[in-house]
């Protein structure tokens, strides 16, 4: 029996957790000649289907990138619109997640983000810590080349106070000290608008994730995209290096 692309005798591979590359938002408004901040916008519904989405699939852990230590970059307008967002997201949004049984959390630095913002992250997490439900988690000022430095700087810092020998750092010590290291490698990295490529998101905890690229911006993104990326998933074999026979 199928439903929505996603097979009951594949209900065994469903993934744990699935991350998402938001992409395709100022492209999505410049195709109908609004501005890059309505493109942000209507994104800004597409997390609230992908989360509830995630959320009816039963899948434990969702983690999109919400904005990367190279949107810095970007006009300065655009920033403060994406944070402007961001504010009225973390005021709006977490009641109906602590309603939903969803935990928040965040990864990335937050020394640059601004101070209300951070207090508003802290009482989001804070709020929706003990829920046991859907694990969501926003990637922002994150990168994944910077997540794996601050870990090394970390594991050389326990080394120097002789606390941990060199021989004795593995993959498993070194993963500990990543941003969330009680969170699965993600077993599914879906990204949106047509690009094909990673660009900086969980390097090191995507060794071993199947990717899925959708021909749509993010704007767009429905619940059942999710779903068929899901079904892609549940239709490739995962051999981890292993061989097949």
């Amino acid at each position: 029996m199928m439903r929505d692309g996603v097979g009951e005798s594949s209900t065994r591979r469903q993934p744990q957790h699935v991350a998402i590359i938001m992409d395709g938002n100022g492209r999505w408004a410049r195709a109908r000649g609004l501005p890059r901040t309505a493109g942000h916008r209507q994104g800004a519904e597409a997390v609230r289907r992908a989360v509830e989405g995630a959320g009816d699939l039963g899948i434990p852990y969702l983690t999109v990138f919400g904005f990367s230590a190279e949107n810095w970059k970007r006009p300065s307008g655009e920033i403060d619109d994406l944070m402007g967002l961001l504010r009225r997201y973390l005021r709006s949004e977490i009641s109906e997640l602590h309603k939903n049984d969803v935990r928040l959390r965040v990864i990335g630095e937050r020394d640059r983000l601004a101070p209300d913002i951070v207090r508003l992250v802290g009482d989001a997490e804070a709020t929706t810590r003990s829920n046991t439900g859907l694990t969501f988690t926003v990637a922002l000022n994150y990168g994944g080349r910077q997540e794996i430095a601050t870990a090394a700087r970390r594991l050389a810092a326990r080394v120097a106070q002789g606390d941990l020998r060199p021989e004795d750092i593995d993959p498993d010590t070194f993963a500990l000290e990543l941003a969330a290291p009680d969170i699965p490698d993600p077993d599914l990295i879906i990204r949106t608008s047509g690009e094909k490529r990673i660009s900086n998101f969980l390097l090191w905890q995507s060794a071993y994730s199947e990717l899925v690229f959708i021909d749509r911006y993010w704007p767009d993104f429905t619940a059942q995209d999710l779903r068929d990326a899901v079904g892609e998933y549940q239709r490739r074999e995962r051999r981890y290096g292993a061989s097949t026979g």
